[in-house]
């Protein structure tokens, strides 16, 4: 299972500060990123000619996977055929202990068929290239994320994140002129007014809210049927963790929420956010949904909860294996959270 170790602190009655080791998919896998040679062509070209050096490639958001039952990242060697349909310099990922990693968009290739579920929730189709072997294909990275090592989820889940970035930031902002790649992948710059342009990670709080012995779990509209989840938000400009996890609750399910604990974080490149994982305690249990926010929220006892992720549960889906949400509501049910 794809795996970073993280802590969380205790804060239940033992307050002796003992931190458990806490595992969330995405990130920590300890890559190293290799900042310092980002602004070093000469370097990058010398990487890029290593003969340990290996790309994933990238399409529509899906990266290459290869094996039977899809369980690694399809890693190609940066000469291979494919790597030439890519429209723009790859990205470098950084230095794994095999030889250098990159990334490469190759979304103008047309396969034969692309289905109509493309832009849904979950596309579960896969493509595939003539020139790869059968045993590879480009598939959802939500779909196969628990498979794949941690190492090699960390290297998806940049590539993912930084090439959507380049997707929709082809232009600067400031004077409207297209920019262009520098820094390896990790800069855009603009050629007419000089203004440098970075990636952006948006800051996403997501929530464990219990009141006694149940916990708090909504669904927003398109979800698969069934499906329930943790309240999620954007934080907002000029706003704390805390702050945002009290205004989302309330404003979603007109939950009044007291104290507020960080818990764990998760990178998440959908399409570029990083999770904050945290616990309140609800002052309040009647519930007041905006349906202009979410769909439904309910309260689930730890009980119920538990035949949910058993799979006994014909009203409830839980949350996806491998997503913060999935991650906490378990430590949640297992009390390893306190």
């Amino acid at each position: 299972m794809a795996q970073n170790a993280t802590t969380v602190k205790r804060s239940g009655s033992g307050g002796d500060g003992v931190r458990i080791a806490e595992q969330v998919t995405f990130g920590g896998s300890g890559l190293n990123r290799a900042a310092e040679l980002r602004g070093k062509p000469d370097e990058i070209a010398r990487l890029l000619a290593d003969p340990t050096a290996l790309g994933l490639p990238i399409w529509r958001g899906k990266p290459l996977f290869a094996g039977a039952g899809m369980d690694r990242l399809g890693l190609l060697a940066m000469d291979h055929p494919v790597m030439a349909l890519a429209q723009e310099a790859p990205i470098f990922l950084g230095m794994d202990e095999a030889g250098p990693r990159f990334a490469i968009d190759i979304s103008g290739w047309q396969p034969p068929e692309v289905p109509d579920t493309i832009s849904a929730f979950f596309d579960p189709s896969v493509q595939t290239h003539p020139d790869l072997p059968d045993d590879h294909a480009f598939a959802e990275l939500r779909g196969v994320m628990t498979q794949i090592t941690p190492r090699e989820a960390e290297l998806a889940a940049t590539a993912k994140a930084i090439l959507s970035w380049h997707q929709s930031h082809g232009f600067c902002a400031k004077c409207g002129t297209k920019s262009d790649i520098y820094m390896a992948g990790w800069q855009r710059d603009c050629s007419s007014c000089g203004t440098h342009h970075f990636p952006r990670t948006d800051p996403v709080v997501i929530m464990l809210i219990t009141r006694g012995n149940s916990v708090l779990v909504g669904r927003s509209p398109g979800w698969p049927e069934g499906m329930y989840s943790l309240l999620a938000g954007f934080v907002e400009p000029g706003e704390t963790i805390e702050a945002a996890v009290r205004r989302e609750v309330f404003e979603e399910a007109g939950i009044r929420v007291g104290a507020v604990e960080y818990l764990s974080s998760q990178p998440w490149p959908y399409p570029s956010s990083l999770m904050f994982g945290c616990r309140g305690e609800a002052l309040n249990e009647e519930i007041k949904i905006d349906p202009t926010e979410i769909e439904d929220a309910i309260w689930v006892t730890r009980e119920e909860m538990m035949e949910v992720f058993a799979g006994n549960s014909t009203r409830i889906k839980p949350a996806r294996k491998g997503a913060i949400a999935h991650f906490l509501i378990w430590n949640w049910m297992a009390d390893r959270l306190d």
